[in-house]
């Protein structure tokens, strides 16, 4: 084994190490809970980052469903019910019920910065 392919394996191995162990300056992607409860979303509007994944839970005694034009759509959540979307585009996403069209929301989709960009 030569010394640069040594130098090249420990980097990998210290670079696999700072991701498995979360290390700052290595993003980390959340998962974010909307509630849907008495017609409404909750919160309305909600900042995240690139990669986070939402989840909307439908606590709400009637089904609901979560459309973001050409971007997403759930099926009919029941009472209980969740849908999840992982966020791998920066920008604003406008959301609403398909059943109720009156019950709005908003996702901001920051993107990561510094040696953490993806």
């Amino acid at each position: 084994m030569t010394a640069s392919t040594f130098v090249r394996g420990a980097r990998a191995a210290a670079l696999l190490l700072a991701l498995a162990l979360g290390l700052p300056g290595v993003a980390q992607a959340a998962d974010v809970t909307v509630k849907i409860d008495n017609f409404t979303f909750g919160p309305q509007q909600l900042t995240v980052k690139l990669g986070d994944t939402v989840i909307w839970t439908n606590e709400d005694d009637i089904p609901h469903t979560v459309v973001s034009i050409a971007r997403f759509r759930s099926a009919a959540l029941d009472t209980g019910d969740k849908f999840a979307f992982t966020f791998t585009k920066p920008g604003t996403y406008q959301y609403f019920c398909g059943l109720h069209p009156q019950m709005q929301g908003t996702i901001v989709v920051e993107a990561t910065t510094g040696s953490a960009a993806k």
